[in-house]
Protein backbone atom coordinates (compact mmCIF):
# COMPACT_ATOMS: atom_id res chain seq x y z
CA UNK A 1 0.00 0.00 0.00
CA UNK A 2 1.53 3.57 -0.86
CA UNK A 3 0.64 6.35 1.40
CA UNK A 4 0.88 10.19 0.66
CA UNK A 5 -0.90 13.13 1.32
CA UNK A 6 -3.31 14.24 -2.10
CA UNK A 7 -5.51 16.76 -2.61
CA UNK A 8 -8.52 14.97 -3.08
CA UNK A 9 -8.39 13.61 0.58
CA UNK A 10 -7.39 17.14 1.81
CA UNK A 11 -10.30 17.95 0.24
CA UNK A 12 -12.32 15.45 1.92
CA UNK A 13 -11.75 16.79 5.50
CA UNK A 14 -14.08 18.18 7.47
CA UNK A 15 -12.97 21.71 9.24
CA UNK A 16 -12.26 20.38 12.29
CA UNK A 17 -9.97 17.62 10.62
CA UNK A 18 -8.56 20.16 8.33
CA UNK A 19 -7.86 22.80 11.71
CA UNK A 20 -6.29 20.07 12.85
CA UNK A 21 -4.18 18.54 10.13
CA UNK A 22 -3.18 21.20 8.18
CA UNK A 23 -3.28 24.18 10.40
CA UNK A 24 -1.66 22.78 13.45
CA UNK A 25 -4.83 22.86 15.27
CA UNK A 26 -5.67 20.94 18.43
CA UNK A 27 -9.19 19.30 19.28
CA UNK A 28 -10.81 20.42 22.69
CA UNK A 29 -10.23 17.53 25.69
CA UNK A 30 -12.33 15.06 25.85
CA UNK A 31 -14.48 15.91 22.79
CA UNK A 32 -12.45 13.83 20.13
CA UNK A 33 -14.19 10.51 18.43
CA UNK A 34 -11.89 8.26 19.94
CA UNK A 35 -11.03 9.51 23.19
CA UNK A 36 -12.60 6.70 24.95
CA UNK A 37 -12.37 3.97 21.91
CA UNK A 38 -11.87 0.87 23.52
CA UNK A 39 -12.47 -1.27 20.10
CA UNK A 40 -9.44 -3.56 18.76
CA UNK A 41 -7.95 -2.06 16.28
CA UNK A 42 -5.21 0.65 14.35
CA UNK A 43 -5.63 3.89 14.05
CA UNK A 44 -4.39 5.46 10.64
CA UNK A 45 -3.72 9.22 9.13
CA UNK A 46 -7.06 10.46 7.79
CA UNK A 47 -5.17 12.16 5.40
CA UNK A 48 -2.41 9.83 4.18
CA UNK A 49 -3.86 6.06 5.17
CA UNK A 50 0.04 5.64 6.95
CA UNK A 51 -0.60 3.26 10.07
CA UNK A 52 -0.12 5.35 13.09
CA UNK A 53 -0.68 3.31 16.69
CA UNK A 54 -2.51 0.10 17.59
CA UNK A 55 -5.51 0.13 20.18
CA UNK A 56 -2.94 -1.96 22.35
CA UNK A 57 -0.57 0.89 22.62
CA UNK A 58 -3.50 3.28 23.79
CA UNK A 59 -4.01 3.94 27.40
CA UNK A 60 -6.46 6.54 29.38
CA UNK A 61 -3.59 8.91 30.32
CA UNK A 62 -6.49 11.43 31.89
CA UNK A 63 -5.10 14.47 29.43
CA UNK A 64 -8.51 14.38 27.57
CA UNK A 65 -6.88 13.09 23.91
CA UNK A 66 -6.40 9.37 22.63
CA UNK A 67 -2.61 8.78 24.07
CA UNK A 68 -0.53 6.05 23.13
CA UNK A 69 3.12 4.47 24.47
CA UNK A 70 4.43 4.38 20.68
CA UNK A 71 3.77 4.15 17.09
CA UNK A 72 2.62 0.61 15.28
CA UNK A 73 5.46 2.22 12.64
CA UNK A 74 8.17 4.37 13.81
CA UNK A 75 8.66 4.98 10.63
CA UNK A 76 5.50 6.59 9.78
CA UNK A 77 5.49 9.77 12.54
CA UNK A 78 8.17 12.26 12.86
CA UNK A 79 8.83 14.26 15.64
CA UNK A 80 9.50 18.09 15.45
CA UNK A 81 10.41 21.03 18.24
CA UNK A 82 7.66 23.02 19.05
CA UNK A 83 8.28 26.57 20.07
CA UNK A 84 4.43 27.46 19.90
CA UNK A 85 2.13 28.29 22.93
CA UNK A 86 5.22 29.98 24.83
CA UNK A 87 6.75 26.35 25.53
CA UNK A 88 9.03 23.71 24.03
CA UNK A 89 7.17 20.63 23.04
CA UNK A 90 7.73 17.57 20.74
CA UNK A 91 5.35 18.03 17.70
CA UNK A 92 4.13 14.69 16.57
CA UNK A 93 3.46 14.41 12.40
CA UNK A 94 2.32 11.43 9.78
CA UNK A 95 5.55 11.17 7.90
CA UNK A 96 3.79 10.60 4.75
CA UNK A 97 0.80 12.78 4.91
CA UNK A 98 2.70 16.10 6.93
CA UNK A 99 -0.89 15.62 9.11
CA UNK A 100 -0.29 17.84 12.78
CA UNK A 101 -1.24 14.62 15.01
CA UNK A 102 -0.51 15.99 18.00
CA UNK A 103 2.22 16.12 20.67
CA UNK A 104 4.60 13.38 22.31
CA UNK A 105 5.19 14.03 25.85
CA UNK A 106 7.66 11.87 28.60
CA UNK A 107 5.30 10.96 31.20
CA UNK A 108 3.75 7.76 29.73
CA UNK A 109 4.02 4.70 31.59
CA UNK A 110 7.13 4.07 32.56
CA UNK A 111 7.19 0.11 31.86
CA UNK A 112 6.06 0.54 28.42
CA UNK A 113 9.11 2.98 27.51
CA UNK A 114 7.66 6.58 29.45
CA UNK A 115 6.08 7.98 26.46
CA UNK A 116 2.85 9.35 26.10
CA UNK A 117 2.17 10.55 22.46
CA UNK A 118 -1.32 12.62 23.29
CA UNK A 119 -3.16 12.49 19.88
CA UNK A 120 -6.36 14.40 18.29
CA UNK A 121 -8.73 12.33 17.24
CA UNK A 122 -9.47 14.50 14.13
CA UNK A 123 -6.03 13.18 12.42
CA UNK A 124 -6.93 9.85 12.84
CA UNK A 125 -9.46 7.19 11.02
CA UNK A 126 -9.95 3.73 13.15
CA UNK A 127 -9.95 0.40 11.35
CA UNK A 128 -11.52 -2.42 13.77
CA UNK A 129 -9.59 -4.91 13.57
CA UNK A 130 -12.59 -7.24 12.24
CA UNK A 131 -12.10 -5.01 8.89
CA UNK A 132 -8.16 -4.41 8.64
CA UNK A 133 -7.60 -7.36 6.36
CA UNK A 134 -10.05 -5.44 4.15
CA UNK A 135 -8.83 -2.32 4.06
CA UNK A 136 -5.24 -3.59 3.50
CA UNK A 137 -3.65 -3.31 7.21
CA UNK A 138 -3.68 -7.29 7.27
CA UNK A 139 -0.08 -7.30 8.10
CA UNK A 140 -0.58 -5.73 10.95
CA UNK A 141 -3.20 -8.01 12.64
CA UNK A 142 -0.30 -9.66 14.82
CA UNK A 143 0.36 -6.41 16.51
CA UNK A 144 -3.74 -6.07 17.01
CA UNK A 145 -5.36 -8.42 19.86
CA UNK A 146 -8.82 -9.14 19.91
CA UNK A 147 -10.28 -7.75 22.64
Amino acid sequence: MTYAKTDEAVSKLTSEQYRVTQQNGTERPFTGEYHDNKRSGIYVDIVSSEPLFASGDKFDSGCGWPSFTKPIVSENVKELRDGSQGMIRTEVRSAHGDSHLGHVFPDGPQEQGGLRYCINSAALRFIPRDEMDAEGYGAYLNQVEDI
